[in-house]
């Protein structure tokens, strides 16, 4: 399952973020909410609403006022951010936003499986990291997961299970371990894990038969725009790209304006506001522009990776099809706070290049499909010109 990640290196470039619930989908087990995998960087819908001006310094103010008091300033901020309406903001202890910024750079603690939350509110596995603490238990896409160190997660959003699975923040070290309850069919049974440091191999790249390259990007952690670019470098060149964003929690901005480098030769990404001050992303020149490049989404698309999609939709680059992106389009900006906690507070929103919004309504594909979107995909692209 994804951490519900989190965030920004202190210092770098702006990251649009996806706080707290990692999808309205997946908390309330509406058909088609993402699967997301223990511990890797991800994010969360948003319907989007702007911290004012200076809010980051009130709830420095909170958090300053509580120590000097003797009070945990942390949950003086915490607080804080529950009055002020920001549905995205959040404050996070030193050592949670430690592992958040490691998860954005490609590593996390966890036993390597990914789930999703089904509309009876069970939590079904729906992939295994090969080689993963739960791999070599023999847990199996498909299998039901029930219960965590004895608790029932029945009914529970997938971001609690993500917890529950990674552990409290002391207790969340590699070789410690966790309790699950699995079903397959009519058996039930125990595993015992140990976590383990794992990678996210947030890019896949596969060739089809018909030479068809397929560069799946499940997040935007550091250094996946690169291996996206790497992956147009070495595709087939008398094939089509199919480049799949379902799922994709969102991550870096930073990632995903590298990646839509890959396709684009220079030109806009993205506009977007922090307090009202206005602001471009721009893709650097020399990407492929002529490549027959279809663009595969669904709801579990998000944020960053919904940012990429509108800016090849927009510019004409690429076809989009799947179905309606979830819809999260607010940024949020990390501020520290006296005690060492850090503060992530939404202070603005981005566009696609046309100007469209995207926050609170998604992005509508050019061929909307259910089933077989890959093999629409491939369609798709044999009437570009691409071989199916």
């Amino acid at each position: 399952m994804f951490c519900p990640p989190r965030r920004v290196r202190r210092g770098a470039a702006l990251t649009i973020v996806f706080a707290g619930v990692l999808a309205a989908g997946a908390a309330t087990g509406s058909f088609g909410a993402p699967a997301v995998p223990d511990g890797a960087a991800g994010g969360s819908a948003s319907v989007g609403r702007s911290a004012p001006t200076g809010h980051h310094e009130d709830i420095a103010r909170a958090a300053a006022e509580a120590m000097a008091e003797g009070k945990s300033a942390t949950e003086a901020a915490e607080r804080a951010v529950s009055r002020s309406g920001d549905r995205w903001g959040a404050v996070y202890s030193q050592g949670e936003y430690e592992e958040f910024e490691e998860a954005l750079d490609g590593a996390y603690t966890g036993v390597g499986l990914w789930a999703r939350r089904e509309r009876d509110g069970r939590i079904e596995v729906t992939r295994v990291r090969p080689g993963s603490p739960a791999d070599r238990a023999g847990i199996r896409k498909g299998d039901r997961l029930r219960s965590v160190d004895g608790g029932s997660v029945d009914g529970r959003p997938v971001t609690e299970v993500v917890s529950l699975l990674r552990g409290d923040a002391e207790d969340a070290d590699a070789g410690t371990t966790v309790s699950l309850g699995l079903e397959r069919g009519t058996r039930a049974w125990r595993e015992t894990l140990r976590r383990a440091r794992l990678s996210t191999d947030s890019v896949t790249v596969r060739e089809l038969a018909d030479g068809v390259t397929v560069i799946e990007v499940s997040a935007f952690t550091k250094g996946s725009g690169d291996l996206v670019r790497e992956a147009v470098d070495q595709a087939s060149q008398d094939a089509g790209i199919v480049l799949d964003l379902r799922g994709n929690s969102g991550g870096l901005v930073a990632e995903a304006r590298a990646a839509a480098s890959a396709f684009l030769d220079g030109g806009l990404v993205a506009t977007y506001d922090v307090d009202g001050d206005q602001r471009a992303l721009h893709a650097d020149p020399g990407g492929d522009t002529t490549r027959p490049l279809v663009a595969l989404v669904d709801g579990g698309t998000m944020s960053a990776a919904e940012l990429l999609t509108g800016a090849l939709q927009d510019r004409g680059r690429a076809v989009v099809v799947g179905s309606r992106t979830f819809g999260k389009g607010s940024v949020q900006m990390p501020a520290p706070l006296p005690d060492g906690s850090v503060a992530e507070l939404t202070v603005g929103h981005y566009r696609t290049p046309s100007g469209r919004g995207v926050d609170g309504r998604g992005i509508t594909p050019d061929l909307e499909v259910g089933e077989d979107a890959l093999r629409r995909a491939r369609t798709v692209l044999s009437g570009l010109g691409a071989p199916s």
